[in-house]
């Protein structure tokens, strides 16, 4: 037995250092090509028309912030098609509803779409309304609701569209509406700068499988509809038509310097269950996309990097086997000879891209870096709540689209914040613990494993801290509504 758990700790340990070792690649990629700037189109005579679909759901504090950036738009309004894909069930009905018949009077062409039942979540809103448009436009560009876009948006991406045929997507990088509000949104700022900065600048200029992240790109209508349309078999839809629509011949184009600004999660709960949904995500895509890709004729290189790709969520349940692998091989000494320093070499990969990333956007990147142990922790931390998200996209279970809540405010109090999940912050608070003890025992046997434990216990306990602390916060702000709420009714009554 001692001999099983032992050759799987090792396994595992293989598995996360060939991640790592992608990670690695990618930085090599980017440097290599991170002075190969884009060739800007040649101006165009006449603009296609673009069809702009904003999918929201319960977006009070957003919708009309959203609304007037495509008010705000530099691009011919003869050739552009506004399609409010609203599957809202609150007072954002109303709210949309207003700020839309108010563009239309000051001649947008815009539409506040609502479908007679929610099927497919944000897939199921984006086909309803591409079948909507039917030939009236060419192209199409996605936004979420908390995205705001620069006036220029369309100008800078549709040149590339309208002069490649074999182009069939232009997506843009994220920005940061909210960075400062907190340690969790200067940590995910880190991290999405690194995914921009480097990885999608690597793919893209590498020649090799690229994503749309959902928001803040272009499509031809045609690539969509070649590649099958949007699908609603996996929560993370613009993975799984990405990888179609390039194995159907298509190419996709990265745009570092186009900047469109979106919200980070600043609550917890939030961010938790944003991961967990892109990490479900991805592993369905896995398990529907691996068997078209190693089928394709894409070199045998890029299958295996987009493979990886696709495999990027399993570090996590990787991550908690080898935790649990690690006190009984302490007690039992077998982890005394075992020498993996090699592999811990290869995981500063990941740091240097998020150096990389920061000393490439910031003046003060040696000031922002501050927020990496936050970030370290969050990678960490949320292990647990990930693991049972790619356990439930390897086999499918409970595939609800649970959407990321936008404030556009302090979350405090807020009435789009979550409760706290109270066995994901009990199991993190246990693992924090198991991780303290080994390190107790790793102090004692192997000393090179104690430090490596002692972040672990401490990632897990600020995470789970950090858990307790926002259930607090809201369970705080729902009592002091109560009374409020009861002298009104009295009032009315």
């Amino acid at each position: 037995m001692l001999t099983i758990l032992l050759a799987l700790y090792i396994f595992c340990a293989i598995l996360l250092t060939l991640y790592a070792a992608s990670q690695i690649l990618l930085l090599i990629i980017y440097w290599r090509h991170r002075k190969t700037y884009y060739v800007p189109s040649p101006p165009i005579e006449t603009w296609p028309t673009v069809l702009i679909q904003l999918p929201i759901y319960n977006e009070r504090y957003v919708v009309e912030r959203l609304l007037d950036a495509m008010a705000a738009l530099d691009y011919p309004r003869d050739r552009l098609i506004v399609q409010l894909l609203d599957d809202s069930n609150d007072e954002t009905v109303t709210i949309a509803a207003a700020h839309v018949v108010r563009l239309q009077q000051a001649g947008l062409n815009i539409h506040h779409v609502r479908r007679p039942e929610r099927k497919g979540y944000k897939a199921g809103a984006l086909s309803y309304g591409l079948d909507l448009v039917g030939d009236q436009a060419e192209l199409v560009a996605v936004l979420d609701a908390d995205f705001v876009p620069p006036p220029d948006f369309l100008r800078r991406t549709v040149p590339f569209l309208v002069t490649d045929p074999g182009l069939g997507m232009v997506q843009t990088r994220w920005g940061h509406l909210n960075p400062d509000t907190n340690w969790l949104t200067l940590g995910q700022t880190l991290a999405l700068d690194g995914h921009f900065v480097i990885e999608q600048t690597a793919r893209s200029r590498g020649g090799w499988l690229m994503t749309f992240n959902g928001s803040g790109g272009v499509w031809k209508i045609k690539a969509i509809r070649e590649a099958g349309g949007w699908r609603d078999l996996t929560l993370t839809e613009d993975l799984d038509l990405s990888y179609r629509a390039q194995l159907a011949g298509w190419r996709f184009f990265y745009l570092p310097d186009m900047v469109v600004p979106g919200e980070l999660p600043p609550q917890m709960a939030a961010f938790k269950q944003q991961q967990a949904r892109w990490a479900k995500g991805t592993t369905q895509c896995l398990g529907h996309l691996l068997g078209p890709l190693w089928r394709s004729n894409v070199p045998l290189f890029q299958r295996l990097m987009s493979t990886l790709h696709l495999c990027q969520y399993m570090p996590a349940p990787i991550m908690i086997i080898l935790l649990l692998l690690t006190l009984p091989l302490l007690l039992s000494g077998a982890l005394h000879g075992l020498h993996l320093g090699v592999l811990g070499f290869i995981g500063l990969g990941t740091p240097l891209i998020y150096i990389t990333s920061q000393r490439k956007l910031y003046p003060d990147w040696k000031r922002r870096l501050l927020a990496y142990p936050m970030l370290m922790a969050m990678g960490i931390g949320i292990a647990w709540s990930n693991s049972k998200a790619v356990i439930g996209g390897l086999f499918n279970w409970d595939t609800e689209f649970r959407r990321t809540p936008k404030f556009a405010r302090d979350w405090q109090g807020h009435r789009y914040a979550l409760r706290r999940d109270s066995i994901n912050t009990w199991m993190e608070f246990f693992f924090s613990l198991y991780s303290a003890v080994a390190a107790v025992v790793a102090l004692q046997t192997a000393p090179a494993y104690t430090p490596y434990l002692v972040i672990y216990s401490f990632a897990f306990a600020l995470i789970g801290f950090l858990g307790l602390r926002d259930g607090w916060i809201f369970s705080r702000a729902a009592a002091n509504k109560q009374p409020q709420q009861a002298t009104s009714s009295a009032a009315g009554g």
